[in-house]
């Protein structure tokens, strides 16, 4: 046996999916740190996460956030690899990603990375573990940046509602923190009392770090006995003081903090109850299923469900039903449910229907057959269960290390086998009037409140909720019939693979009509019984106004809403679909278990021949459009940026605020007339991948056609050759510099962003790869200088962007701390630095990045879906290169360090003549005064008017131009 590790046989088997073919081993390093080894010959990427047993319940007191902020502070630097943030730069340079999170009582690390660079990546990252280098100016920095991903969360609905449950809590328990950390908490008010948190920083990771408390997952593409031999080598040093696990007895509730009514002021438009009961935590009877089951029947969309009685009265427009947040100490089960108007004005008939649902439950008892149907479904996912990217695997795995013992620990609590009557009632029975808070969120509230959470400033009042007043409500609400719901028609009975003859690499065109195209890809790789179909209904008349996007917008919505009681069950089967509106029209995608997914696609299609507009749904999905619609100022600025980038570029996009404006005019009848005028004429591009033989995939479309284009009275028609559609992009001028400014949508939003876009070329093998591979050198060092040395905020981004196959770079940064103007000098100072740093590139790091890039580009799918939308986004595109990845490889073999300097010497260099450049500026409320200072800057070419800049300006042309002209 290896030196440094004991093989732990005695535990029971690691239990695996039938189709994994994967190989398991656990070990212990003589630290006591617990290790799990994955080896996958077949991975393009390496993983590893590392779980540490603390979390931001361990903050000291005074110290809020300080767990999260050694979290930041770990990728800095370690006594091994002094250089400040080599690790990122290694990690990102070798073709992967690295991320960390901090939740209540667990810190997450992880990576991936190409598999040649793995072992080296693997030693930078145990060394957080080893000997970090945690310096002054380092810890300085980043306190900065904690401060900014604060700022960025301050008017997230999701932080201040999260936060608000917090606040009402016992503060002797540490449930009731504020965990993310800020400038005030980690820097002033420290330093007010006298406390160095550089200092407390170094004692919390000396007193909390131990290899006790940590569980690691690693998984290689080399054999067992070597990652074995890998991890032995590199984690043994980690210390081990012997932690005692930190444990957090006691509820966060006590009997102040139940039977409460809460009634609170979102940001954004709208109206919500979370309805909350303190459990007992599901993962004690993990194996039983007590959540999981209440979950699946109250949180149930069919019809006689709860949902489905709301809904039917036009008062709820969504409802989930879970336990998400939990330890092993305490849990919270809750009911989420998004309000109309009406339904907020009846929102004490709602909390009364909810206790009837569960009344009802009481009385049916815990019924043995939903139960068997719902570890049926569990069972099938877990053994049919897609790859997914080796990261999220190991992060998944370490979390639940430290939950499950060993033969769970890829299960966790996904596999509900034993059913036992008693541990359901028991869970049931805690759901009680009793034991109920309830959380209600409305801007009707504002000016009606009388108290303010102090981390975000929520506006906020309790009212006590007595079980009398649930009693009477119950009562009086309206006499509805719910029920369990019945057996479910969509579990999948045949899992067999389908042989095809005929297994092409890469999609082939199987069939054309005037109606229609017919991309088909039979899987033979993935070999799961599951396909992939989407079908786009191009349709000249859907999106050439306001009016028409907002009523295609409607439509699809009330499909939707039409399909769900009927279709909820494909999807808790595993069977996924979706009506969507694009810029053209609307899509209809299915993906899941191929056996029954033709049934499906039919009845959506059937929906789709027989629409109908029902007056009271309707109006439900109107008010749901016109609430998103007033939302939309509510984005976050640098989601902003990105919104006016894509107005200023995309030659046929309109602007919200038109879509507003019109919708309170639109009628149930501009839709009866709409439908039809929409449908007259329309051409289907298909895509049919998976386990589906190609007569099946052909008869499917013969189908849908049929439906739409045959018979005495058809619905549609062919599309004349003139209106075949497709968005263009505006091209940019050379040598000049674009700039549109803005004031931030939201008022309250001290947040500026800058968005700042460099437009290279249209779709072109050689192009592409120059830019792929300068981006792929410049991100990290990107984010190191403009967020890590000049903090200039939480969100740095530098990525490509593609607008229909016109490919550019984007420099994306949200900021409080300077405005759009100076971010944008500091991006060009950048372009500045790395522009040296380009010529001093040695010929080994020059190969080493292309070989990264290489790889990239070869890593396998890990599924169909992924798969799938490579694919369709060639065939939606037109640009159909379905070898594109073989032959920009082929490219890069032979690509010089010249050539890449060439390269960024025309398109990317400040001042590069052949520059076409584009600044979008949004301006926070701080920044505003900055905003209206008319002035001229030299060089800049100001965008007053983004419409009249379109129609100045000439178009990319289109790779959908041949649309009819693809040969069989």
């Amino acid at each position: 046996m290896a030196f440094g590790a004991r093989n732990e046989q005695e535990v029971r088997e690691i239990v695996k999916p039938r189709t994994d073919k994967r190989d398991y081993r656990r070990i212990v390093l003589h630290n006591a740190l617990e290790v799990l080894l994955i080896s996958d010959p077949e991975t393009d990427k390496c993983a590893a996460s590392m779980n540490v047993g603390v979390g931001s319940f361990s903050d000291p007191e005074g110290l809020e956030g300080l767990a999260h902020f050694l979290e930041h502070m770990l990728f800095y630097a370690s006594e091994k690899y002094h250089l400040e943030d080599s690790y990122s730069k290694y990690i990102t340079e070798h073709g992967g990603s690295t991320n960390a999170f901090t939740s209540s009582e667990q810190t997450n690390y992880h990576f991936e990375v190409n598999a040649d660079s793995f072992e080296e990546a693997l030693d930078r990252f145990a060394q957080f573990f080893i000997k970090p280098l945690m310096s002054a100016d380092a810890t300085m920095r980043e306190i900065k940046a904690v401060d900014s991903e604060h700022q960025k969360n301050l008017l997230s609905d999701v932080w201040r509602m999260n936060q608000l449950q917090k606040h009402l809590s016992s503060k002797d328990h540490p449930y009731n923190k504020f965990s993310t950390g800020s400038w005030e908490t980690l820097e002033v008010r420290p330093k007010t009392r006298g406390v160095d948190t550089r200092q407390e920083l170094l004692k919390f990771y000396k007193e909390n770090y131990s290899a006790n408390l940590m569980h690691l997952v690693v998984y290689a593409k080399d054999g067992l006995d070597k990652a074995q031999s890998m991890v032995e080598n590199k984690f043994q040093e980690i210390r081990n003081i012997n932690r005692s696990s930190p444990c957090f007895a006691g509820q966060p509730c006590t009997s102040e903090h139940l039977q409460i009514l809460v009634k609170a002021v979102p940001i954004k438009q709208g109206h919500k109850l979370r309805i909350i009961w303190p459990i007992t935590p599901g993962i004690r009877h993990y194996k039983d299923g007590p959540s999981r089951y209440l979950g699946h029947l109250i949180g149930h969309e069919g019809e006689g469900s709860l949902f489905y009685i709301l809904k039917k009265l036009g008062w709820a427009t969504s409802l989930s039903a879970g336990e998400p947040d939990w330890t092993y100490e305490f849990s919270f089960f809750k009911v989420v449910i998004d309000l109309t108007d009406a339904g907020h004005e009846h929102s004490e008939d709602i909390v009364a229907l909810l206790f009837r649902y569960i009344q009802l439950l009481q009385i049916s008892g815990a019924c043995k057959w939903i139960f068997d149907e719902i570890s049926a479904i569990s069972e099938t996912a877990f053994h049919y269960k897609d790859k997914i990217r080796p990261v999220d695997y190991v992060v998944h795995v370490a979390m639940n290390m430290q939950l499950y013992p060993p033969e769970d620990w890829l299960v966790g609590s996904s596999l509900p086998s034993n059913f036992s009557q008693g541990i359901i009632q028991s869970m049931l029975d805690e759901l009680t009037p009793c034991n109920v808070r309830v959380f209600w969120e409305s801007t009707n509230f504002e000016g009606h409140t009388d108290m303010i959470e102090p981390w975000y400033g929520t506006a906020f009042s309790v009212e006590k909720l007595t079980s009398s007043m649930i009693q009477q409500w119950m009562e009086k609400a309206p006499n509805e019939h719910l029920r369990l719901p019945s057996p479910n028609l969509f579990i999948p009975t045949d899992l067999s693979l389908k042989e095809v003859s005929d297994k092409a690499e890469f999609p082939v065109l199987l069939r054309k009509s005037p109606y229609s195209r017919l991309w088909y890809k039979h899987d033979t790789v993935f070999l799961t019984p599951k396909a992939y179909v989407k079908i786009d209904f191009s349709c000249p008349c859907s999106g050439n106004s306001p009016e028409s996007i907002v009523l295609a917008d409607i439509f699809t919505r009330l499909l939707m809403d039409y399909l769900n009681e009927y279709a909820y069950d494909a999807q808790v089967a595993g069977l996924y679909y979706a009506v969507s509106n694009t810029d053209n029209g609307f899509q209809v995608t299915v993906v899941g278990y191929n056996h029954k997914l033709r049934v499906l696609l039919e009845t959506v299609v059937g929906k789709i021949a027989n629409f109908e507009v029902k007056p009271d749904r309707f109006s439900v999905i109107k008010e749901m459009v016109t609430k998103d619609y007033q939302n939309f100022k509510f984005q976050q600025p640098y989601q902003q940026a990105m919104y006016y980038c894509s107005l200023i570029l995309h030659d046929q996009a309109l602007p919200w605020t038109e879509q507003l404006e019109v919708l309170p005019h639109l009628q149930v009848d501009n839709l009866l007339k709409f439908y039809p005028q929409m449908l007259s004429r329309t051409f289907l591009e298909c895509y049919i991948a998976g386990n589906i033989e190609p007569k099946e995939a052909e008869s499917i479309i013969q189908h849908i056609e049929n439906v739409f284009y045959k018979g005495p009275q058809p619905l549609s028609l062919a599309l004349f050759a003139s209106q075949h559609l497709s968005t263009r992009v505006v091209k940019l001028e050379r040598g000049v510099n674009y700039s549109y400014n803005a004031e931030g949508l939201n008022p309250s939003d001290e947040n500026s962003a800058l968005l700042h876009y460099i437009q290279v070329h249209q779709d072109d093998f050689k192009l592409n790869v120059k830019l792929q591979l300068f981006c792929l050198i410049a991100k990290q060092p990107a984010f190191h200088q403009l967020r890590s040395v000049e903090q200039l905020g939480y969100i740095t981004v530098l990525m490509q962007r593609d607008d229909f196959g016109v490919r550019g770079v984007q420099f994306i940064i949200q900021s409080t701390v300077k405005g759009p103007k100076h971010i944008n000098s500091r991006v060009e100072a950048f372009l500045k630095i790395f522009e040296s740093k380009l010529y001093e590139i040695t010929p080994e790091e020059f190969k080493s990045n292309v070989n990264a890039l290489i790889d990239l580009k070869l890593e396998k799918y890990k599924n169909l879906r992924e798969e799938s939308r490579f694919y369709w986004r060639e065939i939606s595109d037109g640009t159909l290169k379905f070898d594109r990845r073989e032959r920009e490889v082929a490219i890069l073999k032979h690509l010089t360090k010249n050539d890449l300097i060439d390269f960024f010497n025309e398109h990317i260099r400040v001042g590069a003549p052949q520059k076409k450049s584009l600044s979008v500026q949004i301006y926070g409320s701080s920044y505003s005064s900055e905003y209206k200072v008319e002035s001229v800057e030299p060089g800049i070419h100001q965008i007053e008017d983004v419409f009249s800049f379109k129609r100045s300006h000439p178009l990319f042309g289109s790779f959908k131009g041949g649309i009819g002209l693809v040969k069989l």
